[in-house]
């Protein structure tokens, strides 16, 4: 009884020793646990989630050039965001449709009853906007002639106001997509002020302010990409400057700006975005610094005028007219009764040099030619006949882009009209298409879905008279139609299958 008493003892002396081991070594795992925790949490706090701390910051060392730079921007944008303004305009378009289920449908075709159905009309107003910028106090307002076109109103909002004011168009001009806008806002309005583009340099900085995609007041950044830019299909005479600034519709007519607050450009399109990223062009802004003046005093520019139709001087055609040179513009063809008719010139000459200057391209001499006064006489070097001629010219006012038309569509035998292309009757189509000994105009060409289209007039058929005026020859009936306004109805006189009859061409 002692021995097992004894055991009992023993054994639970040993359990508590074990017990007691066992605690201790708990015990220092989890303060050694803690201390590596509460390191780590430290060494995180300090090196990594410092940023989080309302506490901690990590110092960063900033270019004392690129602070520099970056205030000179924000100080540009406060000194000539102020003078650009929002330009909305809205237009009345007018939508012709079909009605599928009126007289002309399928159940009136199937069982011979049918009638031309005619088209219905419906009009609705569309909005569009642009930018533009104040050149004088009085609220003279440059800007791009796209953004103005053919709009029935135009609203301008000036900066740090929600009011719009109504604008009045002063003068425009196609050729170098410019306007000029005024409205009645006071005469202490912010201006800008205009630099001189022929000092700017490709790589220095540009900034651009405008309404992109109707973002009121948007300032993007970037350099002068190139100068001289001369883009296909632009019918500008000057060159563009080329800018890397982000540029988006409603930018239109906005400034280009450099670092010391001066207009240098005027931003007016870009390349499509599908195409390629961050090419804009700007209307250098000596450029529009002479439109200005021309628009606010006459509302239009008067340009100089020979009334010749050039083309490029290839080498191929250079050797075959005797030179060795491509330098030079070659006379296509010459409009009757303009300067250069009177001067003599011809088909065939080569204009070598304009008033003492060497030519060295069309667009150049054309530019050359423009700027010229009107009723100043030049002298222009001809090759001709493989010898060298002068030619004494008296330059007059360029006609109307719609007269130059006209006279580019006579010098060829051909014009669109309704739909149709017209041409002379010469002899050959008059045997071509067995025409009688009779008088007028005949349609080569008609478009498909057109009015003539529509009232069933075919190619082949003579148009002998329009409304009240007979049709005798070529140059008359362009003299009629000139007369003519876009969506006025009219009724003609044609001759087609061996007979007379009257249509009407009619837009509605």
């Amino acid at each position: 009884m002692r021995w097992r008493n004894f055991i009992n003892e023993a054994g639970n002396n040993e359990t508590k020793k074990i017990k007691k081991l066992v605690g201790g070594i708990i015990t220092v795992i989890i303060v050694a646990g803690l201390v590596v925790w509460f390191v780590q949490a430290k060494s995180y706090n300090r090196n990594v989630g410092g940023r989080l701390s309302l506490n901690q910051s990590i110092p960063v060392s900033v270019n004392p050039n690129a602070l520099a730079l970056q205030d000179d921007i924000v100080q540009v944008v406060k000194k000539v965001k102020p003078a650009v303004v929002e330009i909305t305009t809205e237009k009345t378009v007018t939508y012709r449709y079909w009605n599928p289920f009126g007289q002309n449908n399928f159940f009136g075709n199937f069982f011979g009853q049918s009638t031309p159905s005619q088209p219905k009309t419906y009009q609705r107003k569309e909005k569009y906007l642009g930018s533009g910028f104040i050149v004088s106090p009085n609220g003279y307002i440059l800007t791009n002639n796209h953004v103005v076109k053919g709009m029935d109103k135009i609203f301008v909002r000036v900066f740090g106001s929600d009011k719009k004011y109504q604008a009045k168009v002063i003068g425009t001009d196609s050729q170098t997509d410019l306007a000029l806008l005024k409205i009645n806002a006071g005469n202490n309005l912010p201006t800008v002020s205009l630099g001189n583009s022929n000092n700017v340099h490709v790589g220095q900085f540009a900034i651009a302010i405008g309404n992109p995609m109707g973002l009121y007041e948007s300032v993007t950044f970037g350099i002068i990409s190139a100068k001289g830019r001369y883009v296909s299909g632009m019918p500008l005479e000057e060159s563009f400057i080329q800018t890397s600034a982000p540029i988006n519709p409603g930018n239109s007519g906005g400034p280009l700006v450099n670092l010391e607050g001066q207009v240098v450009g005027i931003n007016t399109f870009i390349i499509a975005p599908y195409v390629a990223t961050n090419l804009g062009f700007a209307i250098p802004i000596n450029t529009a610094k002479k439109i200005f003046i021309q628009l606010k005093e006459h509302g239009k520019v008067i340009r100089g005028f020979l009334g010749v139709f050039l083309q490029p001087l290839t080498s191929k055609l250079a050797k075959t007219f005797g030179l060795t040179s491509k330098k030079g513009a070659l006379i296509a063809s010459v409009i009757p009764g303009t300067p250069a008719k009177k001067a003599g010139l011809q088909s065939g000459d080569i204009i070598l040099d304009f008033n003492g200057k060497p030519v060295k391209n069309i667009m150049e001499l054309e530019y050359d030619v423009s700027n010229t006064s009107v009723g100043q006489t030049v002298i222009l070097t001809i090759w001709r006949n493989k010898k060298k001629i002068t030619v004494p010219l008296k330059v007059e006012e360029r006609p109307s882009k719609k007269e130059l038309t006209l006279a580019s569509e006579y010098a060829s035998g051909e014009v669109s009209w309704k739909g149709m292309t017209i041409s002379r009757i010469t002899n050959k189509i008059r045997q071509e298409y067995n025409i009688p000994d009779i008088k007028g105009v005949i349609v080569v060409m008609v478009e498909p879905g057109s009015i003539a289209d529509q009232a069933g007039i075919t190619s082949g058929v003579i148009i002998k008279k329009i409304d009240n005026s007979n049709i005798t020859g070529f140059k008359e009936f362009q003299d009629i139609i000139s007369k003519i306004k876009k969506n006025q109805d009219v009724s003609i006189l044609i001759y087609a299958n061996g007979q007379d009859q009257w249509v009407s061409l009619s837009e509605k």
